[in-house]
């Protein structure tokens, strides 16, 4: 006899685990402020690939593999103070030495030299390369032009804001550093955002409702007296 669709539906295996895991956490959080939005998880905020896994630590040895690797190369060059060109100088002398001494060693004792694999850039990995920093650059330059010609007066002020906190955080440190230290947050935060993401989210709903509180109050008496720039369906008249 043939079970009754329900029963068989039930019994079906989900098609992807991941997919079903992440909608039911979901589903078990309350609802409320999102950060993030209402249906999306942190894993997939990051890109969803190889390297959200690296960011949220699921792959373990990679992610202290590139802690570890930063640190060292601040260490060298801040500490020690190293040099970019002497260090890559130095690396390449030393691995090329090595190289050539153990493929003249070969012949002596008569074995086959060691297999150096040659290694070359992709067309297809160079194409996708350049066509995602076309994107982004394209998308930078039309926020840009957006500012310029005053369409959007919060974005102005929110680009004015972060290239002031930019200076301030250049005068305080030099860019290896502040690249060292995007290093680490970057490896911390998203994965104490996934781990207390609810207590967060609840904080950040609450900053969010006086902000736009405050923001309601300045439009309505500062920013809403402020000439505009002409609208964009306008531009070719």
């Amino acid at each position: 006899m043939a079970e009754p669709a329900g029963e068989a539906a039930h019994a079906a295996p989900p098609a992807d685990g991941v997919s079903e895991e992440a909608s039911a956490s979901a589903a078990a959080r309350p609802r409320g402020f999102r950060l993030l939005g209402e249906d999306k998880s942190v894993h997939q905020a990051l890109g969803g690939g190889k390297a959200a896994d690296v960011l949220l630590w699921k792959d373990k040895k990679i992610s202290a593999a590139v802690i570890g690797g930063a640190t060292v190369l601040w260490v060298l060059f801040e500490v020690v103070d190293y040099h970019f060109l002497t260090l890559m100088s130095h690396v390449l002398i030393g691995v090329l030495a090595i190289l050539f001494l153990w493929s003249k060693a070969t012949i002596f004792i008569k074995k086959s030299p060691p297999d150096i694999p040659e290694v070359k850039i992709s067309e297809d990995l160079a194409v996708n390369v350049a066509l995602a920093l076309r994107t982004d650059i394209n998308q930078a330059l039309h926020l840009l032009w957006e500012i310029a010609l005053g369409h959007d007066l919060m974005k102005f002020l929110g680009v004015i804001v972060a290239l002031w906190v930019l200076s301030e955080i250049g005068s305080l440190c030099d860019f290896l550093t502040l690249f060292y230290v995007v290093v680490l947050m970057l490896h911390t935060v998203p994965i104490l955002y996934h781990k207390y993401q609810d207590k967060v989210d609840h904080f950040a709903g609450k900053a969010h409702v006086e902000l736009s509180r405050q923001y309601s109050v300045l439009d309505a008496k500062v920013l809403s007296k402020i000439p505009r720039g002409p609208a964009k369906d306008k531009k070719q008249n």
